[in-house]
């Protein structure tokens, strides 16, 4: 087939771009022939959090990319979803994770439909955001009314999609593992790296901080008394989306300061290893979630991990086998990272990983999308 992807993809950074590529390689190793369409501007710069939306790695040489869309510009969306329509691919796949980008490829994809031969699926991060705003179920039914199908990766985004529309085509299928991030390093070399002090065991939190990430909720799970004779430190690993004083506030309140190291920036494709690679247990104490990415990255690099049972994090995770599933408050945290470190069965755990992330193929992924496109009516002429 002749396949678009549109979104996030080189020169941008971030979980986004890398599943995108990730994908478009799965899909030209199936036999495909793909084209990304990313963005020329992405997010005007007042409404970006972070210090860069743009990444320091090289662009990837087997990829055809093309940074052809402006999210604010309503003439560019037109003209841009003028130019596919008029290459009539076999078929559009589109991610779809914030009512924000609602108008700009709600409009791109119904200039496609007009070829009456472009089929359009849509994987779902989420439909219902994490952070709510005014507009958001506005913009989100502007974009769903032209997709054709959905993939939903976890049973809270299925459920969600399904509020809106009950008709269309949908399947379930799990994010798969992120597996572009090297391979996993000796433990010495990666604490090195990092200047880490190798007398330690060390808890892992990764990626950006946002409130509904409950990195408020760790910090205060690892004041727990317990702690106190542990040679266990927290790395905290990511730029923060949200407002670090309180998090610095938290740490020094509880006196925290030396048991936690952070890594106050965004981690690059080729510094993920490193951290990963250095842990012993990741920590998940997000509030609200569908799926995460930090979830299979960790998968990717056989660690366990405690997640917190909300959304689709607990489906992946299954609770005593690849890590421990608790609720979303602190001190049900702090028991399940005690009895990780003093009551587990590493070695059992470690078998448990090995054969659960199996189920996390990008092959399958694919095969389940091309059973999804066979579910699509064909358009009528």
């Amino acid at each position: 087939m002749n396949i678009v992807i549109i979104g996030t993809s080189h020169p941008y950074r971030g979980g986004l771009a890398a599943y995108n590529e990730r994908l478009a390689h799965g899909l030209q190793q199936a036999g495909h022939e793909v084209t990304i369409q990313t963005f020329s501007l992405q997010y005007p710069n007042f409404l970006f959090p972070g210090k860069t939306q743009l990444s320091e790695e090289p662009a990837p040489t087997d990829l055809d990319i093309k940074q052809t869309i402006n999210s604010v510009n309503p003439f560019n969306w037109i003209s841009v979803g003028n130019s596919i329509k008029n290459e009539k691919p076999d078929l559009v796949i589109i991610k779809f994770w914030l009512p924000f980008m609602g108008p700009c490829f709600g409009t791109i994809l119904r200039q496609i439909k007009k070829n009456k031969h472009t089929k359009i699926v849509c994987i779902l991060d989420n439909v219902i955001p994490h952070e709510s705003r005014p507009g958001d179920t506005v913009f989100t039914k502007y974009f769903i009314k032209p997709i054709d199908g959905f993939i939903a990766m976890s049973q809270k985004v299925l459920d969600d999609i399904e509020s809106f529309n009950q008709l269309k085509p949908k399947r379930l299928t799990p994010h798969p593992l992120f597996d572009g991030f090297g391979d996993i390093l000796p433990k010495d070399v990666a604490l090195n790296k990092l200047g880490l002090e190798p007398d330690y065991r060390y808890i892992l939190f990764f990626g950006f901080v946002r409130k509904y990430k409950g990195l408020d909720l760790l910090i205060e799970a690892f004041s727990d008394k317990r702690f106190k004779n542990e040679n266990i430190k927290l790395i905290i690993a990511g730029e923060y989306y949200a407002d670090k004083e309180y998090y610095a506030d938290l740490i020094k309140q509880y006196a925290l300061s030396d048991k936690i190291i952070e890594f106050q920036k965004f981690i690059t494709d080729s510094e993920v290893s490193y951290y990963f690679s250095a842990a012993d247990l990741v920590v998940q104490p997000y509030k609200t979630a569908t799926q995460s990415g930090v979830t299979q990255i960790a998968y990717h690099f056989n660690k366990p991990m405690i997640v917190t049972d909300v959304g689709g994090l607990a489906e992946i995770c299954p609770d005593g086998k690849v890590g421990y599933v608790v609720q979303p408050h602190a001190a049900d945290i702090a028991d399940a990272i005690i009895k990780y470190f003093n009551q587990t069965d590493k070695d059992q755990m470690q078998k448990h990983i090995l054969e659960e992330k199996k189920k996390y193929s990008w092959d399958i992924l694919i095969q389940e999308t091309m059973k999804l496109v066979t579910m699509i009516k064909p358009k009528a002429k």
